[in-house]
């Protein structure tokens, strides 16, 4: 990529400079980079128009950078709102001090600030707060500071026995001011921060099975006896703990070395050579189980859930990108079937604009008589429709239709193909207040259908009208937080309708509210001018659309394209803004704006003229920033270039595989329908989808499957192993003959659970309605996670100790050591 010179901008101000060097130094970007991203968010700009129309501003960042930067700089302002807020709280208390105040100020994270803030939050009355009540804070703060006046802690609490509630036993004032005590420990900052790490190091989830679960709840029979250091743990794990603890069948504890973090805080508390050591020790004690192991295990297991969350998303949002960037298939007529047995199948033939021109129902069950009529009536249909390519659903009696269609193709139409269709969510479509607007005449049935064809012809166009959820591209996608999900998701969603742009005049507005600077109002409003006013015929006639301003025009002008109107440049990416620009350059290249009409076959001269160009010489004259001046000269050279037309399309078909056809080694091509943490799930034309487990991905160990595989991706296989008997097919991207590492250097990986099986698995394997015994999760024949070799039962010897270790002469040489010395010294 050639240098950028990036524009400096003052908006941004109010980010400071150490602020955004801070940021730029985790993103390995320049600070002034940061600063103008902020400015223009901050100016009210989308991501995808910034990514495309701000070039010379960002320095070229892609729109994952942006995106990046976006979400560091929302919780960069989030802790300081909530900082804000804490000081104001405890400002009102009267209780805050300069040094405090600075603490506050400087935290980075909103763990330190709640930490910070603990021990100024109002609570529910505790039993420190009795005991204060009581009055035993005098005395618990002179153990605290080992006032010297103190020769017996009895004694000192006999003075507190009496008060007007009546007369009280030194122990219990002397638990009163352990109380006090343990709160002053158990909200101390430093003293959770230090929990904090030994928790996360030494912390593990013990997972037994509840009563519950013996009835229901075999799913997680796996986790029964269970037990993983917290570090270890990997996401699709903790969601399916998650799930079997919701459903009553396990239940989790959280352990963690208290030992070590009671030695850890003594230290910290310079508290080893205090007069009153043991009664401070077992104040400790007190403060670790009571007050911070209960919030250090709600902490940890949210962080858990936090992040497996997170990871969750990721992964539906990689899939659910790579579904709808799939390339339509354009210009032909689609024969569309969404199968069923009781009710037959129902047939929508749609043309070239995906148009439903016919419909009719046939039934592919029953005896052969039955059959044949369907097979010449499916001929028949097609044959009068000029159609080629069938399109069926891959719902109950997938298979049975196939097996129709081939023995039409076969017997009537060998020029015909067909593709089985992931029909995921088309039932909710058809029964939606979109699908009814759009076919009010129609029955719900009908509108499935036609929807199964449509993601055939521009599955983009069609899948946007389908909430996301229903796609079945994700893991647990129904168990994470529904905003951050759907925040993603519509990220998404956005994402990939302003990467391929959208036709002003065919967009629905499904499709057109996904656009940059629109929203669900103004894509109605543009749909209901067209029904008025006709094609519009130029980007400047969205302005007569009510509710589009000149900052919405802005925002949107560059995605919204236009065939066949009065201005060349609305069919291409170059936004109105640079239309001046624009035409300086055709001048400079001495070509008509027309030319932008001209075929494939013709432009080989202006891709010729176009690479002798000088672009920074260009640049300069024209003094157009060489971002801008590139992609103008892209859209010269390609005007109407859709992004999507360089991927593969898809695999079509003629005829049925049997999974008695397969043998060890057979080389099958298929696509990949879901991509999860242990493989991927790959349609080869068989009644279940096949597994291509992460270890068979390459011949080198493999830590990210989505790097290797995405949704969408047309491969070649090789069949690794048949079970006949539970129908499952495993497969390998290795070819065969190769090589193999041997195991021992492959990394090793936890194996799956079948809770994550089940929730992994696709929507969009090919009959998964059907009520075959085989489904996906009989794919993962994987090993039980690893657990702790049981102890035996013999018992260890204690360490020995030394006269010269006792009286610390002689160093400790080890931690069994340390515990024998902690031990006699509680004695």
């Amino acid at each position: 990529m050639d240098a950028v010179e990036i524009q400096a901008n003052d908006s941004s101000a109010r980010f400071s400079e150490r602020d955004a060097e801070q940021i730029a130094s985790e993103l390995n970007l320049t600070s002034q980079q940061i600063l103008n991203v902020i400015a223009l968010l901050d100016e009210g700009n989308t991501v995808p128009f910034i990514t495309r129309y701000r070039k010379e501003r960002t320095g070229n960042l892609d729109e994952v950078q942006i995106r990046d930067i976006q979400k560091r700089v929302q919780f960069k302002r989030q802790i300081w709102e909530r900082a804000s807020t804490i000081l104001r709280l405890i400002e009102a208390q009267q209780q805050l001090t300069p040094e405090l105040k600075a603490e506050i100020e400087k935290a980075d994270t909103l763990k330190r600030l709640e930490d910070l803030y603990r021990p100024y939050r109002p609570k529910r009355t505790s039993r420190a707060a009795t005991a204060r009540k009581h009055g035993f804070e005098p005395l618990a703060n002179a153990i605290w500071v080992g006032d010297a006046r103190i020769q017996n802690l009895t004694n000192a609490a006999l003075q507190y026995t009496k008060a007007e509630d009546g007369a009280r036993t030194t122990e219990d004032v002397l638990k009163g001011a352990a109380d006090i005590l343990v709160e002053k420990i158990g909200e101390d900052p430093d003293v959770r921060e230090i929990s904090r790490k030994i928790a996360w190091r030494s912390g593990k989830l013990t997972v037994n099975a509840t009563k519950k679960a013996e009835e229901s709840g075999q799913e997680y029979r796996d986790y029964f006896n269970y037990s993983e250091q917290v570090v270890k743990v990997p996401h699709h794990r903790t969601m399916a703990l998650n799930r079997g603890e919701k459903a009553g069948a396990l239940r989790v504890r959280f352990e963690w070395a208290d030992d070590s973090a009671c030695l850890s805080i003594t230290r910290h508390l310079n508290l080893n050579g205090h007069r009153f050591h043991e009664f401070l020790t077992e104040v400790i004690y007190d403060a670790l189980s009571r007050l911070i192991q209960p919030s250090l295990d709600r902490e940890i297991r949210r962080e858990l859930t936090e992040k497996a969350e997170k990871h969750a998303v990721s992964v539906f949002a990689q899939n659910l990108k790579n579904l709808l960037l799939q390339p339509p298939l354009q210009g032909q007529r689609i024969l569309a079937i969404d199968p069923g047995l009781r009710t037959g199948c129902k047939l929508a033939v749609l043309d070239e604009l995906g148009y439903c021109v016919a419909n009719d129902l046939v039934y592919v069950t029953g005896s052969a008589d039955k059959k044949e009529f369907a097979r010449k009536k499916l001929a028949e249909v097609m044959t009068e429709h000029q159609c080629q390519l069938v399109a069926i659903g891959n719902g109950t009696a997938c298979r049975e239709t196939e097996e129709i269609i081939t023995e039409m193709i076969e017997q009537d139409l060998p020029e015909a193909r067909y593709l089985i269709v992931n029909e995921a969510g088309a039932s909710i479509y058809s029964a939606s207040p979109v699908a009814r607007e759009e076919f009010p005449e129609l029955d719900a049935t009908i509108r499935g259908t036609i929807s199964i064809g449509r993601r055939l012809q521009d599955p983009l166009s069609e899948l946007v009208k389908i909430d996301p959820q229903h796609l079945g591209v994700g893991m647990y996608q129904h168990d994470v937080n529904s905003k951050r999900l759907k925040e993603s998701l519509d990220e998404v969603i956005e994402s990939c309708v302003n990467y391929v742009g959208v036709n002003l005049n065919t967009a629905s507005a499904s499709l057109l509210r996904h656009v940059s600077g629109m929203n669900q109002l103004i894509a109605r409003r543009i749909t209901e001018w067209r029904e008025k006013h006709g094609s519009f015929q130029s980007r400047k006639q969205l302005l007569d659309v009510a509710g589009v301003g000149e900052a919405t025009f802005t925002q949107a002008a560059g995605f919204l394209k236009i065939d066949q109107g009065s201005e060349p440049l609305d069919s291409t990416w170059i936004h109105p803004e640079s239309y001046e620009q624009a035409y300086k350059v055709f001048e400079q290249l001495e070509l008509p704006p027309d030319s932008l009409k001209t075929s494939a076959q013709d432009r080989a001269s202006i891709i010729e003229k176009v690479g002798q160009i000088d672009k920074g010489g260009l640049s300069k004259n024209l003094k157009i920033g060489l971002p801008t001046l590139e992609d103008i000269l892209e859209a010269i050279v390609r005007p109407r270039r859709d992004p999507r037309a360089d991927l593969p399309g898809p695999i079509f078909k003629q005829g049925v595989l049997k999974l008695e056809q397969l043998t060890e080694g057979m080389e099958l091509q298929g696509t990949v329908l879901n991509v999860v943490d242990f493989g991927a799930f790959v349609d080869v034309g068989l009644k279940d989808s096949a597994l291509i487990h992460v270890s068979e991905m390459a011949n080198h160990f493999i830590e990210n499957p989505y790097q290797f595989v995405s949704v969408g991706d047309v491969i070649t296989a090789w069949v690794l192993g048949v079970d006949l008997e539970r129908r499952r097919v495993s497969l390998t991207l290795i070819r065969p003959g190769t090589d193999r590492q041997p195991k021992k250097a492959q990394r090793p990986k936890p194996a799956e659970k079948p809770a994550a099986a089940e929730a992994a698995k696709p929507a969009t394997a090919p009959a998964q309605k059907t009520s075959s015994s085989g489904n996906n999760t009989g794919h993962q024949q994987n090993k039980p996670p690893h657990q702790k070799r049981k102890r035996s039962g013999k018992k260890v010897p204690p360490a020995k100790l030394t006269d010269e270790m006792k009286t610390g002469d002689q160093p400790l040489q080890g931690f069994d050591q340390l515990k024998a010395l902690w031990n006699q010294k509680k004695k």
